[in-house]
C-alpha cells in the first residue's frame, strides 16, 4: 500500500491525491491569501467585509480590533458547529491554528509592501493592484477549500453552507456569509453616521469574490476536487459560480 496517497470518495468519483501534493497546494494557497490581503491592507483601498465590520465595531465601542477579530472568529466557529450538528475538535483546532500564522504573514508582507512605497503609486495602478489582491484571495480560498486541511473560520462557514444549502453555488454562499458583517456595518453606520475601512476593494469583494471562487474551482488546478466535505453535490460538474 502506498501510504503517501489518501483516497477520497466524492461526488460518486474516486479521487487519489498525494499527501505531499495536498501540502503543496495548501502552502501555495496560504501565500496567495496572505499576499492578497497584504495588498489590500497596504493599499488602504478598503478592507474585506469581516475586517471592515470589525473596524467599524471598534470605532463605536473602543474594543481593541484584535480582540474583536478573534471573538468574531470564535463566534463563527460556534456557528459552524451548530450548522454541521457536531463539535469537531480537529476542525476547530485547524481554524484556530490558521488564524495565528496567517495574520502574522499578512503583517510581514504588508509592512514590506509599504516600505517599497506602494501607496505612492498612481491611484489607477493602486486600484488595479487592489483588485488583483481580491483575486488572489479568491484563488487562495478556492484552493485551500478544496484541499480542506484547515480553514479560516469564515471560509469554513462559506464552504459548509455552499454544499449543504446552495448546491455548490460559491456566489450565493459567499453573499450569505457576508450578510453578518454587512448587518454589523449598517448598525455601526446608524449609530456613528460614518463608515470606516470601506472603499473600492470592499465593494469589489462583496460583488465578485464568491463568483471568482467558483471560477477558480474550475480553471485553477481543475483536477483538485473538494475533499472531506460533509454535504457534497451529486456531481462535481454540479459546482456553480
Amino acid at each position: 500500500m502506498d501510504f503517501r496517497k489518501e483516497m477520497y470518495v466524492l461526488a460518486k468519483h474516486t479521487v487519489y491525491v498525494k499527501s505531499s501534493e495536498n501540502i503543496g497546494y495548501f502552502v501555495l494557497s496560504i501565500f496567495l491569501n496572505a499576499l492578497g490581503n497584504a495588498l489590500t491592507v497596504s493599499l488602504n483601498l478598503g478592507s474585506a467585509l469581516w475586517t471592515a465590520s470589525a473596524v467599524n465595531f471598534t470605532q463605536i465601542t473602543s474594543i481593541p480590533l484584535s480582540l474583536i477579530l478573534f471573538a468574531s472568529g470564535v463566534i463563527v466557529i460556534m456557528a459552524n458547529a451548530l450548522i454541521i450538528g457536531k463539535f469537531d475538535w480537529r476542525r476547530v483546532l485547524g481554524n484556530l491554528i490558521f488564524l495565528g500564522p496567517f495574520s502574522y504573514l499578512i503583517g510581514i508582507i504588508s509592512t514590506y509592501l509599504i516600505s517599497l512605497g506602494i501607496n505612492e503609486l498612481p491611484l489607477t495602478v493602486r486600484i488595479i493592484l487592489d483588485v488583483v489582491g481580491i483575486c488572489f484571495i479568491a484563488m487562495a480560498i478556492s484552493i485551500y477549500q478544496r484541499v480542506n486541511i484547515m480553514l479560516h473560520p469564515c471560509d469554513d462557514l462559506m464552504q459548509i453552507i455552499r454544499f449543504k444549502y446552495f448546491k455548490g453555488s460559491a456566489t450565493i454562499a459567499q453573499l450569505v456569509t457576508f450578510s453578518p458583517p454587512i448587518v454589523i456595518i449598517l448598525v455601526c453606520w446608524i449609530d456613528a453616521y460614518q463608515l470606516f475601512a470601506i472603499n473600492v476593494g470592499t465593494i469589489f469583494a462583496l460583488i465578485f469574490q464568491g463568483t471568482l471562487v467558483g471560477i477558480f474551482d474550475k480553471c485553477i488546478f481543475p483536477t483538485l476536487k473538494h475533499q472531506h466535505v460533509e454535504h457534497t453535490v451529486n456531481h462535481q460538474h454540479g459546482l456553480s459560480y
